[in-house]
């Protein structure tokens, strides 16, 4: 350990390699519930793409795990370090090396936050639109773990956004995957490879990421339902609208509560119309011009309303941006709210109405409480686990889980594998592709150094 000490040190310099024992707590763990944090033998911050390559090399040869970290906000367990390990927090490499205007590309080291891409592009009227609830995450752990979020329905995710990386193999060799052109047929698409790989193949140490124009103006739309199935059937006729909404989201009554009450927020829904609503539907417009805009909101809002909903409001400003940021935030209510799992379960948009109706029947069955919220526009279905039975915890989720795959779902819409979900994720897969998964690894990371134990053993 001292000469993997002595040789980390003459790459990034004394300075920058720390003890892992004596680095501090925020290093061993992400936001997942149930995760068990690791504090790693070292932590090591490169500040270029040339120390992360000398660094993965020093690993090979000692044989030591290599973890990845940007800012932590994940929530499957993904960048929590391996005992005896080295863990690369990018936090010095955090510049916004370039903002193209003439081919609407910026170009990010991974440790920049969403935040700080989000005010630079501001300043030029653009925009990066991947917004996965939580604007302090780093662009790096963004393409690791194929991050989505409410404007997936407008937008899509990150895979969708990324045009090249530059990236770091299991060898230490540099690789340099596409451009700033959205475009090619050249060879294998290694860019989309690495996306949502969660640092198992390689280390993304640079992103070229398509950017907007930025919409001057938008406004919220929020509808009770009675039922949530009244929602499902609403939904796609809004998005087959033509008006492009940017959110659509439900949030069922329980989960509209707690994200409220977390916030302070008072959106003023009448008594009436909240002991009559079971589920809420939120819409949020955008557009560059504000007559546009607010033909599209009277087109959405009678339409809305012809489909069932009690009501429509549309919310002032103020209340619409509150309303965006509570449900951002529907985490950390459902965390207070003392949830001991969360589901992020995806399946065709068509289907949620089945899948929502067998995930009732099991949590019944299993005496266990679920809350939910999601992307309806996009399938992506968010459900908070309360049952503290861990062995009835497991069976539950396994069955949700296997029900939403029926469907022709998958486990995860945006959260990633990680450890937490591997149990599930290696039992109801095909074994084909987890195989074929694992030759995909060896041929990136000989070894097996990189994030050894994410998506599959």
């Amino acid at each position: 350990m001292a000469d993997i000490r002595s040789r980390l040190e003459e790459i990034v310099g004394e300075a920058n390699v720390l003890d892992g024992a004596a680095a501090g707590e925020d290093y061993t763990h992400d936001e997942s519930l149930t995760a068990t944090p690791e504090a790693p033998a070292f932590v090591v911050r490169p500040g270029s793409t040339e120390e992360v390559a000398a660094i993965v090399a020093v690993a090979r040869e000692h044989g030591a795990p290599v973890t990845a970290r940007g800012s932590g906000t994940g929530l499957s367990g993904a960048c929590i370090p391996r005992s005896g390990g080295i863990l690369i927090a990018f936090e010095r490499m955090r510049e916004i090396l370039e903002i193209d205007l003439q081919n609407h590309v910026a170009v990010v080291q991974p440790g920049v936050t969403l935040d700080e891409l989000d005010k630079a592009t501001a300043e030029h009227g653009l925009v990066y639109p991947v917004y996965p609830g939580e604007n302090s995450a780093s662009l790096g752990g963004n393409v690791a773990t194929n991050a989505g979020g409410l404007r997936a329905v407008k937008y899509g995710v990150t895979r969708h956004q990324v045009l090249g990386l530059t990236a770091v193999l299991g060898t230490g060799e540099v690789i340099r995957t596409g451009g700033k052109f959205v475009k090619a047929t050249t060879g294998y698409d290694l860019t989309q490879l690495i996306i949502g790989s969660e640092g198992t193949l390689a280390l993304a140490t640079e992103a070229t990421l398509k950017l907007y124009p930025r919409p001057e103006h938008a406004t919220t739309l929020l509808a009770p339902f009675s039922t949530l199935d009244q929602i499902t059937v609403a939904v796609p006729r809004i998005v087959g609208s033509g008006v492009g909404p940017l959110i659509v989201e439900y949030i069922d009554l329980i989960s509209m509560q707690g994200i409220l009450n977390n916030a302070g927020l008072d959106l003023g829904i009448p008594q009436e119309i909240k002991e009559t609503a079971l589920a809420y539907l939120v819409v949020v417009l955008e557009d560059r011009r504000a007559d546009r805009l607010e033909e599209n909101v009277e087109e959405i809002a009678t339409l809305t309303a012809e489909l069932g909903a009690l009501d429509v409001y549309v919310l002032p400003p103020q209340a619409g941006v509150q309303l965006i940021h509570a449900r951002e935030r529907a985490f950390w209510a459902a965390k207070a709210a003392g949830a001991h799992d969360i589901i992020d379960m995806v399946v065709p948009r068509a289907s949620i109405p089945e899948y929502m109706a067998k995930v009732n029947e099991l949590a019944q069955a299993s005496g266990s409480f679920l809350t939910g919220c999601g992307h309806v526009g996009d399938g992506n279905v968010h459900l908070s686990v309360f049952q503290a039975d861990g062995a009835k915890r497991h069976d539950l989720m396994l069955e949700i889980f296997r029900a939403g795959m029926a469907l022709g779902g998958a486990i995860s819409g945006e959260h990633g594998i990680g450890t937490q979900k591997k149990p599930y994720y290696a039992e109801l897969e095909q074994p084909a592709k987890l195989d074929l998964m694992r030759r995909i690894k060896a041929a990136f990371d000989p070894d097996g150094i990189l994030n050894p134990g994410m998506i599959f053993d």
